[in-house]
This record gives C-alpha cells, structure tokens and sequence, in this order.
C-alpha cells in the first residue's frame, strides 16, 4: 500500500468499527499525518475528542502517548528531565510522553500558558531541549491536541503562536440524532470494544511512500494565487485585527497536495483549498474588539472571505493526468 487514497481508506474504514460520524476528523488527522501538521480538536465534553486520536493511531500503527493537561502539568512532565540515579551516582535523562509518534495533549487549554508553550519547539522543529541538550523527536511525529471551547470554566485560550503551529483546528459536534441512536446499538452488541482491539492496517513504509506522492502532486499557478488571495482577504477585513499568517499559506499548499492526493489525482483543485478553509483559517485570526464583542465566529468571516473571493477556473483535463498511486507492495 502506498497510495495516499489507499492510506485514507484504510484509516477511515478500521476506525469506522468504533467511530460513528467525524469522517471529517479522520480526513483532517490524515492528511497531517502525511504533511508533517498538527491537529487541534475541539468540542464539548462527551464527544469523543479523545477516541478519535486514540483509535487514528493505533489504525495508524503509531505509538501514542495521553497527556491529561492540567494547571499542575509542568512543562517537564511533557518533555522529560534528568533524574539522579544514586546507584549509578549519576544524572539519568527520563524522556518525557512527548517522545511518541503521536501525543495527544488532552484538554489543552486547561494547561497554565507556560506548560502549552512547552510543545511548541516539538511541533515546528521535531525536537525538544532538555537542559541545554537537544534530542530529536520520532517520526512520523503529530501532535493531537483537544480542548474545551473557550467560555468553559478553568481555561486559558492557547497564545496566538502556538495556534499558529496547529496546521488544522477541526470543531467535533454533538452527533445527529441517527447517528447517536448508530453509537447505541454498537455499544449494546459490543460494549467491551475499545481502540485497543482494532487493527493495525498501515505501517512507516506506507506513510513514507505516501508522503513521497503527496510531495509530487502538482499545484497550478492559479491555485497558487488563489491561496494568496483568501489569506490575504482576512489581513483586510473589517472585522479582523490579524489576519491569518504566511503558515496557514503553507499550511493551504501541503495540506491542498495531500487532499487532491486522498482522492486520487495528482494535482489540486481551487475546490480542495476551498473545503480546507475553515480548519486552516478560523483559528489563526484575531477578531477586533467590536467583532469580539458582539460574538463573531471567526468560522462566519472565513465563510465570508471564501464567498468573496472569486475561485479561479483552472484548465486541467482529467484524462490527461497520471494516477497518484505508487506501486503496491
């Protein structure tokens, strides 16, 4: 297995057996998983949050470490320290939960600001330093981070950098009726299932072959444009102070590869930057003190600038492309 598609498919469909709904969860957690990103999850308690970073790596074959993040959590307890071995009569470094393929840092908002910033050289470099030496983090390596919506009580909003680092922030609803009445009739026939018991369906050779595919997928000018114009459109609006960073541009162009990639063509469509928008863009702007009062979703401006500006056409033929699948092994 090597083709990003086949990487996605597999994924969703494992964790298909325990998660009812947020396919769009799944999608955003992908898609990081093969353009070095994070993911920020948010929602009300009870909407599993949690399961579905659990049950993306163990589908994913990745090491996972659970860090319950709260005001006493030191940034030590996330990155590790020495800690003096009297019968060896020398310091012994104890790595923290950080050294996983994938950490998810639960309830983050709930950690002082100073520990939340204590993820954050993980996040943009892979590494962490511990007193003054400085260790590479595993790869593949993604945070997962999940947090209450701000108006709950006992949390402190993530500092404007460290949102900037989280390349998607997906919001997990409360399920439909349907749905939640599916989420009740699989636990009545399996309620001893857990993330535990599903499979392992992809390994690091076919993340690697993937990203490899991802990296080749072609972007046209015109979708490079049209990047530069919706970032640019929320720098000018009349209710932002600050408009989105030259990350969430970036973070546009490799997440935009990876999604053409999961629906198997090998080039990006205005529609794919389009549908990324509000996971890419609403976290990263800071609405001004009017918007801010008068209770402006930062989620209905990105709508606005998505509606605003014009989607360019781009010329490519279907038929004239090549498949992104690599060979299978």
């Amino acid at each position: 297995m090597s083709a990003p598609e086949e990487v996605y498919e597999a994924i969703l469909d494992e964790t298909s057996q325990l998660l009812v709904g947020n396919e769009d969860a799944i999608e955003a957690l992908t898609i990081a998983l093969l353009t070095n990103g994070h993911v920020l999850l948010e929602g009300v308690p009870g909407v599993a949050k949690t399961t579905i970073a659990n049950l993306f790596a163990h589908a994913a074959n990745l090491d996972y470490q659970r860090i319950q993040m709260t005001p006493d959590v030191l940034p030590a307890d996330i990155t590790g320290t020495h800690i003096y071995r009297e019968n060896l009569g020398e310091f012994e470094l104890q790595r923290g939960p950080v050294f996983s393929n994938v950490v998810l840092a639960d309830e983050i908002n709930r950690a002082t600001p100073k520990t939340q910033s204590a993820l954050l050289e993980a996040m943009e470099e892979g590494q962490v330093t511990i007193e003054g030496e400085t260790l590479k983090l595993p790869y593949p390596f993604m945070v997962v981070a999940t947090q209450n919506p701000i108006e709950y009580e006992g949390t402190f909003n993530l500092p404007e950098a460290q949102r900037d680092r989280f390349q998607f922030k997906v919001v997990v609803d409360l399920p439909e009726r349907a749905d939640e009445r599916e989420i009740l009739e699989r636990f009545d026939r399996s309620p001893s299932l857990k993330p535990s018991d599903i499979s392992n369906v992809i390994d690091d050779a076919d993340i690697g072959k993937a990203r490899q595919v991802v990296t080749g997928v072609h972007v046209d000018d015109k979708v490079f444009d049209y990047i530069l114009d919706l970032v640019g459109a929320t720098r000018t609006h009349a209710a932002v102070d600050f408009g989105a960073s030259p990350r969430a541009s970036l973070a546009f162009l490799r997440a935009g590869k990876a999604a053409a990639a999961i629906r198997g063509r090998d080039y990006v469509i205005p529609d794919d930057v389009k549908r990324l928008a509000p996971i890419i863009m609403s976290h990263r702007l800071v609405l001004g003190t009017e918007a801010d009062i008068s209770g402006r979703d930062p989620r209905e401006v990105v709508e606005e600038v998505v509606d605003t500006v014009p989607t360019p056409e781009v010329g490519l033929d279907e038929s004239t492309t090549t498949s992104v699948a690599g060979d299978d092994d």
